[in-house]
């Protein structure tokens, strides 16, 4: 195991000198020279966004973003994915994260979710050598944070499934709060606002609903300031539902975030969908727009590979759908009813579909053609409307081909 973090490329693929990748490269060879010059100068992407004019979104409008993984640059990630045995570091993931600054620019989206890995091993409790690179990056988050705000876009966290603060195993619930400390500091290092927050589920139910509230409740003093002032609630399609997390905001006043999907899939109390969203914004403080999460259930056929019992061999069986799983789009005229429903309130919306900004972008198209009226509303203007998805798409397909 390294001794220390470091995020120098290896000796037999540092670049000579920082030029430009050479044009006549392609495939392969393009890639690591490509990267070998990420390693060198992580940041170099956001030093060309330095300089960009500043931008607004209309103070009245409502956001609308995406999660995580950008579908329009096929060679665009959202962190940095190497194993520990190469070092990654939390400067590569900002490098990216510039990246995909500059693609919000170019569509005009002024809602992100960051991924949750973006500080790869900071928390590992059996690597230690990762657990300063938040404070050691302390300046480019601060300057990350800057472009976002010059950018106007709103930023937030979703950390993993794995993040369980009502545990039965106290290491994992202590496991979990690390993470949710690491995840406020860097929010705080970029100097976002109360809006950008920290997203989780209630956890596991581990047979007892009740129990497993109260065990939240009860960590909920031990987290820290900065993780209380960011952390939001939001009810799951299993296990915790609406009720649920409006009873645990009554014992403790954690926000919470309303998930549409979610609240059709799981609300054994039965309670009413737009009334429900009202009380979730309620929970937020004065000042602060919140934010809740949209998707619509995927109705395709489901094709699985499963290993005949009879035969041994892997087989390709079809089931039907199950509607806790996101589709790939929106279905234009449910969305549009849902947006229709809540005209009357105020809330940004995190697109959870699968196909993420492309997902976004077609909604753009969608509301344009079907809904013009509430254009203004999510702050759409004539070049967003007209924004071709399927040019995007193709060019995707072309670079590809030519790769």
């Amino acid at each position: 195991m390294p001794k220390k973090a470091s995020i120098d490329p290896p000796k037999a693929s540092r670049p000579a000198k920082k030029s430009a990748v050479p044009k006549k490269l392609s495939g392969k060879a393009l890639a690591e020279a490509e990267f070998a010059q990420r390693l060198a100068d992580p940041l170099s992407a956001a030093k060309m966004l330095e300089g960009q004019p500043k931008l607004s979104f209309p103070a009245e409008a409502m956001r609308l973003g995406f999660a995580v993984k950008v579908m329009g640059r096929s060679n665009l990630k959202s962190n940095d994915t190497r194993r520990w045995q190469q070092s990654p570091h939390l400067r590569v993931s900002l490098g990216y994260l510039a990246e995909i600054f500059g693609y919000l620019r170019k569509h005009q989206i002024h809602m992100y979710r960051m991924s949750s890995d973006l500080a790869p091993y900071a928390t590992h409790p059996m690597m230690p050598q990762f657990h300063t690179m938040v404070r050691d990056s302390a300046q480019d988050l601060a300057t990350l944070g800057r472009l976002a705000r010059e950018a106007d876009v709103r930023l937030s966290f979703h950390p993993s499934q794995f993040i369980v603060l009502n545990s039965e195993n106290e290491e994992l619930t202590q496991k979990s709060m690390a993470d949710l400390e690491s995840q406020a500091e860097m929010l705080d290092l970029m100097e976002c606002g109360p809006e950008a927050v920290l997203v989780v589920h209630v956890g596991g139910a581990y047979g007892d609903r009740a129990a497993g509230r109260e065990r939240w409740i009860r960590t909920w003093p031990r987290l820290s300031e900065p993780v209380r002032r960011r952390l939001v609630l939001e009810n799951d399609d299993i296990r915790y539902s609406s009720a649920d997390v409006l009873a645990i905001h009554e014992q403790t006043g954690v926000k919470g975030v309303f998930d549409y999907q979610h609240h059709w899939c799981f609300n054994p109390e039965g309670l009413p969908i737009v009334e429900t969203l009202s009380k979730f914004l309620r929970t937020w403080p004065d000042g602060v727009r919140p934010e809740m999460h949209f998707s619509c259930a995927r109705t395709e056929m489901r094709k699985l590979k499963r290993r005949n019992r009879k035969t041994g061999k892997i087989e390709l069986v079809l089931q039907p759908p199950i509607w806790t799983g996101h589709a790939d789009y929106n279905n234009p005229f449910e969305t549009i009813t849902w947006l229709r429903s809540i005209a009357h309130l105020d809330t940004d919306i995190m697109l959870e579909s699968k196909a993420k900004d492309l997902s976004l972008i077609r909604l753009r198209n969608d509301l344009a053609r079907y809904a013009p009226e509430l254009l203004a509303r999510y702050g759409i203007d004539e070049a967003q409307a007209t924004e071709d998805v399927q040019e995007i798409v193709e060019a995707i397909e072309k670079k590809q081909s030519d790769e």
